[in-house]
């Protein structure tokens, strides 16, 4: 059986994984490391999965803290102000599988665009053909955390197994050297968006498809699919202060 979330097809068994990553029976919480010790609570943020890192958002934690796992009992003990001061919400699983399904699935839509990639045509693709990996990869989600931007751009490109990839930069800018030329346009296929901040460094990237359309991943979450959106808002989408749009052309 599948369900259709973000313009997607998912089978039931990515979504049980999905409800799982987003409602553990124990869940990572954030605490100063002299409350841990104090509980004998183990630090445990060298054993957590990729996916809990980006459910709650475990991105900047201090050395004078620790993430402990906790089931919801135990997080009764801790002080108010540290249940507050936790960097993303807490969502407790129940004997609802359906109902917390549900929530779910609705976790995953909110906030996020439909992918576009039934509206590409045929004449479509075949006019995107140097770009190999990109229809298999279109709609797709790839079935946990770290597969990120860079990498999704080179297996379009058809890079084997980039797609799976936690790429890192310097691969990824060998790869732009070797690969790729200044200069592109937005309406035709192989143009390869990049955003880089004010050190220089990538910090997002895309490839265009022709005809307006572009291929992205927004991020290395496991809730990020590989989609296909307008290219016109994907760069509005993308706007923040410190980032500069350069676009590279694929040879």
């Amino acid at each position: 059986m599948t369900v259709t979330v973000l313009g997607i097809d998912v089978d039931d068994e990515l979504v049980t994984r999905w409800r799982g990553w987003l409602m553990p029976e124990r869940q990572p919480f954030v605490v100063p490391m002299a409350l841990a010790r104090q509980r004998g609570w183990a630090d445990d943020r060298a054993a957590l999965a990729f996916e809990l890192v980006d459910t709650f958002e475990l991105y900047a934690v201090m050395p004078d803290q620790a993430i402990v796992l906790l089931d919801r009992a135990t997080v009764q003990e801790l002080p108010a102000e540290v249940r507050r001061a936790q960097p993303a919400p807490h969502r407790w699983p129940t004997s609802d599988t359906a109902a917390d399904t549900t929530r779910t699935l609705r976790y995953m839509e909110r906030g996020r665009v439909l992918s576009r990639h039934r509206e590409v045509t045929e004449v479509q693709w075949r006019d995107a053909a140097a770009l190999a990996g990109a229809r298999s990869l279109a709609g797709t989600f790839v079935g946990g955390s770290g597969p990120n931007c860079f990498g999704a751009v080179m297996a379009a490109a058809g890079i084997p197994g980039a797609a799976e990839e936690w790429m890192q930069l310097p691969p990824f800018e060998d790869w732009l050297a070797a690969s790729t030329r200044p200069g592109g346009r937005d309406e035709d296929a192989g143009t390869v968006l990049l955003w880089r901040d004010t050190d220089g460094a990538p910090a997002h990237s895309a490839v265009t498809l022709g005809n307006g359309w572009v291929l992205n991943k927004a991020s290395q979450g496991w809730m990020s699919p590989v989609q296909v959106l307008a290219v016109r808002n994907v760069i509005s989408r993308s706007r923040f202060r410190g980032l500069r749009l350069e676009r590279r052309l694929l040879v």
